[in-house]
């Protein structure tokens, strides 16, 4: 879900990307060098602007040189027709901090279990195998009192069962801009393009997307945070027109280094994602 031609539309969101994280950069450095700007990815409640669950989109802050941050959890959705509902644990992704304000990150397979509604007198049709595997890179630019900006790109690799792995390799590389006007709410805008292939039994189709996210969050108290979220893809497969969902949900921190999380998504248009509604809970730990 994470992975998301009309000529319009491919002529703005790529360069738009590229020349929002541009401006970012060039404002912080042109930042008054005896003024100190907080890291906004640094503090008692930094882990809640460093994880990249439960939303969609990811951070703009890479995860902090030697340090690992792991996050973990599950998802429940109920699926179009014909019906039916599916689960999607453990969303495992590792990120490693490494020098020069760049970061690792390993998305291991997701073990998938779908049941969908049986016709009648005919016991409950289940598919059940694992997703692929997604290797990836980010680099956090340059940040100012108010903007951070980041650009990643993300590899999958030809992995996964014949029902929900990728048949080929895959990419996918977003240019990410966060905007902190206040001290208790964000935004946050990801664009990007993927190209992707669809699972063996879905036909091993490849496909390329144009991806956008738009984040906002309000966080009321140190260790609490709230988000909404849209997102949206120009093909959700081959052949396939454009998707668009939402979701939000609640983050707390039982300590600086450990979170828990509560979310619900819905759909808007589209099928992305192949679902009606989901909810999900998870967890994201710094070493």
């Amino acid at each position: 879900m994470k992975i998301h031609g009309k000529k319009t539309l491919a002529g703005w969101m790529v360069p738009a990307s590229l020349v929002l994280v541009t401006l970012i950069a060039g404002q912080a450095y042109a930042e008054e060098r005896e003024t100190v700007i907080p890291d906004p990815c640094s503090g008692p409640s930094a882990l809640l602007a460093i994880l990249d669950r439960p939303t969609v989109s990811d951070s703009a802050c890479a995860v902090p040189v030697k340090q690992v941050v792991l996050e973990l959890g599950f998802q429940h959705a109920s699926l179009r027709a014909p019906g039916g509902t599916a689960d999607n644990y453990p969303q495992a992704e590792v990120r490693v901090g490494l020098p020069g304000n760049n970061e690792f990150v390993l998305l291991p397979p997701n073990y998938n279990r779908q049941r969908t509604n049986a016709i009648s007198g005919s016991p409950t049709p289940e598919i059940a195998g694992s997703s692929a595997a997604t290797l990836g890179i980010k680099h956090q630019l340059g940040y100012s009192r108010h903007w951070l900006g980041a650009v990643e790109a993300l590899f999958t690799l030809p992995s996964g069962g014949a029902a929900f792995g990728s048949r080929g390799l895959g990419a996918a590389f977003n240019g990410i801009a966060s905007y902190a006007p206040g001290g208790q709410t964000g935004l946050s805008l990801q664009l990007g393009v993927s190209s992707q292939t669809n699972p063996v039994l879905a036909g091993g189709g490849r496909f390329t997307s144009f991806n956008s996210i738009f984040v906002a969050t309000w966080q009321p108290a140190e260790r609490l945070q709230f988000y909404g979220e849209i997102f949206g893809q120009s093909s959700t497969g081959p052949g396939e027109g454009a998707g668009y969902n939402a979701d939000g949900g609640v983050q707390y921190l039982i300590t600086p280094s450990w979170e828990v999380d509560a979310e619900e998504g819905v759909r808007l248009t589209g099928d992305l994602g192949g679902y009606t509604h989901y909810f999900g809970a998870g967890t994201g730990v710094r070493f």
